[in-house]
């Protein structure tokens, strides 16, 4: 008899991931849940880590979204200081995933992209640093859940 097991921080990370990706290169739900052939609902439940992406379903999903499928379980560079057990690793990544997908985080890499000047990207990079430096314990909470608007998307 086999023991199904329930999706852990691994499919949370991982669906954070797809979901990320997809909404970088602007594809929908319901386009991805097309093209793999799967509910729109099931891509829902596979973003959240409610349900687990089978191999060969993430194999698709890596094709469709144009990554490596490696790139579901890469690490960000800020993670390197995580402690061994992986807990902290997964909660900065995680935090990190879920920036990256929303929508504050997509127009600030789409605006970043345009900047061709390497001088003034790293001076940028500093400014940011600097006043992350000075909120070190603040957490990011999408603009819709401050009760805001949130900040304009850059083309």
């Amino acid at each position: 008899m086999s023991v199904k097991r329930s999706p852990g921080t691994v499919d949370q990370y991982v669906g954070a991931r797809v979901k990320m990706r997809r909404r970088l290169i602007g594809m929908s739900q319901e386009k991805l849940a097309e093209q793999i052939g799967v509910a729109f609902q099931q891509v829902q439940k596979y973003e959240k880590g409610t349900n687990r992406i089978g191999a060969s379903r993430l194999m698709k999903i890596a094709e469709v979204l144009g990554v490596p499928p490696a790139f579901f379980f890469q690490q960000d560079a800020g993670d390197a200081s995580a402690s061994l057990d992986g807990v902290e690793t997964y909660t900065n990544s995680k935090a990190l995933s879920e920036f990256m997908a929303s929508k504050e985080g997509l127009a600030l890499n789409r605006a970043f992209a345009k900047i061709t000047d390497m001088d003034m990207r790293q001076k940028f990079v500093a400014l940011v640093k600097s006043i992350a430096d000075g909120q070190s314990n603040a957490q990011f909470t999408p603009a819709a859940e401050r009760g805001e608007e949130p900040a304009a998307t850059v083309n």
